[in-house]
């Protein structure tokens, strides 16, 4: 469908990390001294996810799920992480280091995700949000479960098509201020086009300065994840970053091939200051290498240094 740009002011912070201002001494005095020493060129925050598919928290490579019958599973699913540890221990880890903003995904309409996610909604509330499966039907009660939003993609991209008419219907049941539109995308022909259905399939839509200007009207952020790099631990997608942080009105979190504490830096200056980043498969706490108090201490010292600006 072709839409009309509209003009809107851009925002560089998201006003929900002002909440966490009053932490920022404290964390800073505990930062590691290799940390403190590191020059900031501009800041970003860390958003945690929870991944949940048939009620295990897992680190899947997104782009190698694909629609299965309940209870069956894919030969090509890549699975890098499998956790003993419930979504709600998760939760509640991310509760006490006081991360805003984060989001848990079910990979998967199974009953058991769906209790998962609730008990994790039920442990930290109004700190995550939720996605996977959303509609206009549901959306709702995620919310009164606790979570702060919901995170839609193929609802809204149906059949490959932007529906406004389910945009709108979402927006008017939760309200603008509650919706994450996941515009996560794929290369093809040189250009980011919008994925769904669990990654497999193309949709009309390409992420451009276009499409986030005019879908910053229906939503408060959106979730883009890097699917061509996602999972994979590869580094990180820069021209995306640097598209998102040049385009985006509202507050934007990228996830995708982030490896080393130096492609968080990478994401701070290619998105211009106005990138937050989530990293799932390379951390410690899901079977990778990067240390997962390495990057909230990170996260912190951004919060430290942003405060020290507005001032």
């Amino acid at each position: 469908m072709k839409v009309s740009p509209i003009t809107k002011p851009r925002v560089l912070f998201n006003p929900g990390w002002a909440s966490q201002t009053k932490q920022v001494s404290t964390a800073r005095a505990r930062l590691p001294s290799s940390f403190r020493s590191i020059s900031i060129q501009c800041a970003a925050h860390f958003r945690p996810c929870i991944d949940i598919h048939q009620g295990k928290v897992k680190q899947i490579v997104g782009s190698t799920l694909s629609d299965l019958k309940e209870g069956g599973e894919s030969s090509a699913l890549v699975t890098n992480f499998e956790s003993d540890k419930s979504a709600a221990e998760y939760a509640k880890l991310y509760k006490d280091d006081g991360l805003l903003g984060g989001h848990v995904i079910m990979l998967g309409a199974h009953p058991l995700s769906q209790a998962a996610t609730i008990q994790a909604l039920r442990a930290y509330p109004g700190g995550l949000q939720v996605g996977g499966g959303i509609n206009a039907d549901n959306a709702l009660s995620y919310i009164e479960q606790g979570a702060s939003h919901v995170i839609v993609t193929s609802y809204v991209f149906n059949n490959g098509q932007m529906d406004m008419d389910r945009l709108k219907a979402l927006v008017h049941t939760i309200g603008r201020n509650r919706l994450v539109l996941d515009l996560s995308c794929r290369k093809k022909d040189d250009r980011y086009v919008i994925v769904t259905d669990r990654w497999q399939k193309f949709s009309d839509v390409y992420v451009d300065e276009h499409t986030l200007e005019y879908l910053s009207v229906y939503a408060d952020e959106f979730l883009v994840h890097g699917v061509d790099v996602e999972g994979k631990r590869l580094g990180i997608d820069e021209e995306l970053v640097s598209l998102l942080g040049k385009y985006s009105p509202i507050p934007v979190t990228y996830a995708g091939g982030v490896t080393v504490m130096q492609d968080l830096e990478s994401i701070k200056v290619a998105g211009m200051e106005r990138v937050d980043v989530t990293v799932g498969s390379a951390l410690d706490i899901f079977g990778g290498n990067l240390s997962y108090r390495d990057v909230v201490s990170w996260h912190m010292q951004q919060m430290s240094s942003a405060a020290n600006v507005s001032l």
